[in-house]
């Protein structure tokens, strides 16, 4: 492949990775104490549509925690309990899935 065929397929990929992220970027997690940490520890890996639109339980939202530290996530041990609680509070079994509002239809 030559040269300028390969940089032209970089700029293209490039450009919808940043397209890709610009349409996520207006997602955000919910205000609370953890939320910063939240920030820390998950958003540094994947945006936070990752996790607003996941509905788990308790234990469920704890082995994702702990699966994402043994992947990397940057996460103080003595923050784990309350992290887990944010999630679990904020994205519970029983919240209605997500619905991406620049995607709903006006009808």
């Amino acid at each position: 492949m030559s040269t300028l065929r390969l940089l032209t397929l970089w700029c293209v990929v490039g450009l919808l990775l940043a397209f890709a992220a610009a349409q996520t970027a207006n997602i955000d997690l919910p205000p609370g104490a953890m939320q910063n940490k939240a920030h820390t520890a998950c958003t540094t890996c994947h945006d936070a549509h990752i996790i607003v639109q996941q509905r788990l339980g308790k234990a469920a939202w704890g082995k994702e925690v702990d699966k994402m530290v043994k992947w990397g996530a940057i996460l103080d041990s003595a923050d784990r309990d309350s992290l887990i609680e944010y999630l679990s509070t904020s994205f519970p079994v029983d919240k209605p899935p997500y619905a991406d509002q620049r995607s709903a239809r006006k009808h």
